[in-house]
């Protein structure tokens, strides 16, 4: 037997604000039978089927361990430098820029509610590099 993910729960200072930021991002489109009940503040969205990685990391030794739950996105008809143009227009903000010269890289990005996530390069930039 397994399990598998019925749905990403994130709690937020303002759900709809950062409903809708990620609603942009994803491009994720709002579930009509939302199975909450009547007068619930939740929104639930939809999204295609996807395969997702599942990255465990340690904690940094030293430091105090916070949960966490961190996204890695792939550009989708976009380069990664776009990607972070059009994140940063939904209110998104660069946290570190890691970007390499040879164009391999990432950059760590904040939504409006402080919650971090990395867009790296698009399926197409590493197929380009070789890489």
């Amino acid at each position: 037997m397994v399990s598998r993910i019925d749905a990403i729960n994130i709690t937020a200072r303002d759900h709809e604000s950062l409903g809708a930021f990620w609603q942009q991002l994803l491009a994720l489109q709002e579930d009509p039978d939302n199975p909450n009940n009547p007068g619930d503040p939740v929104t639930v969205f939809l999204t295609e089927p996807v395969a997702v990685n599942f990255v465990f990391q340690p904690a940094d030794e030293g430091k105090e361990f916070t949960p966490r739950i961190h996204f890695d996105l792939n550009p989708v008809g976009s380069t990664r430098d776009e990607e972070v143009e059009r994140l940063k227009g939904l209110g998104a903000t660069v946290v570190a820029d890691r970007r390499r010269e040879n164009g391999s890289g990432y950059v760590t990005m904040s939504d409006v509610d402080g919650n971090e996530f990395c867009v790296q390069r698009s399926p197409e930039e590493v197929a380009a590099a070789g890489h």
